[in-house]
């Protein structure tokens, strides 16, 4: 065979291979376009769109190092307790034919075995359909004034309710699922409602409830108004006798002023007086202060000293506060 032969053979298998390979190419597929995280603003700060989506997500929560301290003037003891606190939420909104449905849960656990809260547990989980909502939530009970002295009540329950909203005015009325106790065995139904209004500087919120198993029922009052370099609250609560939504007391009344010295610097000073403790004949008090101070950009610290006291027989009164350094997003 000469070299002719041999490199127009070459030529023949090579033009065969090559037919062959075209007749079975590969083509890449095109690569799928990447879809970014986009910001969503309908629903304030924060949100961003789930790709693929029209619903809008944000997700926040903190951590929370607290180190609580008290003394005893009873007993003559001191105690103190550190304990670590981690918060995680996650709210989701969307616009529809019904209006804006929104769904929102959170999960919280502490560091430590004195809080039993060893364990993540659901905080507050419910489902919002415009002025409608359902789940489980605090509700209006656990609203107060400003600072760390105050306690005008607070429930984490089962309810389903409307709230409607206009420029400077809202009303909302809700069916509340009361948690048996003694000497009820079955869970109980309650009842509330509160309206509030914004008049310039002037906040005002009315808020009654009814506790249909105990037949006994609260109505608290709170106004708010912008007073020189901060905020004056004043609060009052009348109990017509042990129910879930308020039994502390028959009457209370509270106050506080939460003055901005600084940008960055809070002092709220607060007091609160009892009348007839657990609907007996005990008058008791309580005040304090409350230092916030923002460190940073999504770190704060607060200090809280408080001290009460009451006329029963052998109470000389106690001493209590916190340290508290928290990371909020």
């Amino acid at each position: 065979m000469n070299i002719k032969s041999l490199l127009l053979g070459s030529a023949a298998a090579l033009a065969v291979v090559s037919g062959a390979q075209a007749a079975d190419a590969i083509v890449a597929a095109e690569p799928e376009p990447m879809e970014y995280v986009r910001v969503c603003d309908a629903f304030g700060t924060g949100y961003f769109y789930i790709p693929g989506t029209e619903t809008c997500l944000k997700i926040g929560g903190y951590v929370r190092a607290q180190l609580d301290w008290g003394y005893d003037n009873n007993t003559d003891e001191d105690f103190w307790d550190a304990a670590t606190r981690g918060y995680l939420s996650v709210e989701a909104k969307n616009d529809s034919e019904l209006g804006t449905i929104g769904s929102y849960f959170a999960f919280k656990s502490w560091g430590d075995e004195d809080y039993d809260n060893t364990a993540f547990e659901l905080d507050e989980a419910y489902i919002t359909v415009g002025g409608f909502k359902v789940g489980y939530m605090y509700n209006y009970w656990d609203s107060g004034l400003n600072g760390e002295t105050d306690e005008l009540g607070s429930n984490l329950i089962n309810a389903i309710g409307y709230e409607y909203a206009a420029d400077a005015f809202k009303v909302g009325v809700f069916v509340d699922e009361l948690i048996a106790s003694a000497p009820f065995e079955n869970d109980g139904v309650g009842i509330e409602g509160q309206v509030s209004a914004t008049f310039g500087p002037v906040t005002a919120y009315l808020l009654g409830a009814y506790d249909f198993a105990r037949e006994d029922g609260a109505i608290r009052g709170i106004v708010e108004a912008e007073v020189g370099p901060g905020t004056l609250g004043v609060a009052a609560i009348y109990s017509t006798g042990v129910n879930q939504y308020y039994s502390a007391s028959e009457w209370t009344v509270a106050a506080s002023y939460a003055a901005k010295l600084t940008d960055k610097l809070t002092l709220t000073p607060g007091a609160q007086y009892w009348w007839d403790v657990g609907f007996v004949d005990v008058d008791a008090w309580k005040a304090g202060a409350t230092l916030d101070y923002a460190i940073a950009t999504g770190l704060d610290a607060k200090v809280s000293v408080q001290y009460g006291d009451s006329d029963a027989a052998g109470d000389d009164g106690a001493w209590e506060g916190f340290f508290r350094l928290q990371r909020s997003f």
